[in-house]
Order: structure tokens, then C-alpha cells, then sequence
């Protein structure tokens, strides 16, 4: 497990507000489409981050993390694993407090990488899954 109970309550209660979704376009079947309406039902603002630059569930899209012109406390990536490395690096240089690897993206080299630069890190699991968890799930999921 890369990212233990006491990590995902951190990232979820503590790390801050702000969660940029990096694959986050307007494809209602998609799980990025989703997952981000639990985020913003949990009390966070999503920032869309896809190619498209598509306003997402009321928020403007970014083509990239590097375009964002405020800060973002985790990036939520929903990229395949040979992507997802370049987007934990591009997390650490935005200044993210914390990245999140969604269900089935993994890569371990990235998650050595971003603990050694000091961001906390969870990998393979999903918030929409874990906020329930807490206790403190507003949705009724």
C-alpha cells in the first residue's frame, strides 16, 4: 500500500482545499467526471487539467499544471502510469503539498521521487472511495 489510513486523512482533512484533477474533461463517463463531483461535495475546489482546457462542474480547465495561475495544495492524477510519473514531477515543481495516484496508476519510482521532495503521496487508491472512510462524507456515497 503506498499511502497509509493516517496519509489519506492528512491529504483529505489537512493538506489543503485546492485539487487539481489532471485528466478531468467534460466525459461524464469517465471516472476523473465523477470522482471530482465527490471532491467538490467534500468541500474541495477542482481544477480541471486536461489538453481540452474544458470548464468542468462549474470550474475553468487548465491545459497543464504549469498553467494554473494560483497555487494547488494535491494534484489528483487520473493518467496512465507511464504518464504519471512527468505529472508527479510537474507537482513537485508547482509547489503541491500533495499527489495523489488514482485506482490503478502506479509507479513507484515517481512515488520515491516526490516523498524525497518532500510531498506527501498516496498511490492506487481513490478519494471517492476513502472520504466515506472518514466518517465525514456529506454525499451520502
Amino acid at each position: 500500500m503506498y499511502g497509509d489510513a493516517e496519509t489519506v486523512r492528512r491529504i483529505l482533512t489537512g493538506t489543503g482545499d485546492t485539487w487539481a484533477v489532471v485528466g478531468l474533461s467534460s466525459n461524464r463517463g469517465r471516472a476523473a467526471y465523477g470522482v471530482a463531483q465527490v471532491l467538490q461535495r467534500f468541500g474541495k475546489r477542482i481544477v480541471p487539467v486536461h489538453p481540452k482546457a474544458e470548464t468542468v462542474h462549474g470550474e475553468q480547465g487548465y491545459a497543464s499544471l504549469a498553467d494554473i495561475p494560483f497555487d494547488v495544495d494535491v494534484v489528483d492524477v487520473f493518467v496512465n502510469s507511464e504518464q504519471a510519473g512527468q505529472v508527479a514531477d510537474e507537482a513537485v515543481a508547482k509547489g503541491a503539498k500533495a499527489v495523489w495516484f488514482q485506482l490503478g496508476v502506479v509507479d513507484e519510482a515517481a512515488y520515491e521521487r516526490t516523498r524525497t521532495a518532500g510531498l506527501e503521496m498516496v498511490m492506487d487508491r481513490c478519494p471517492a472511495i476513502e472520504i466515506p472512510r472518514l466518517g465525514q462524507d456529506p454525499s451520502g456515497i
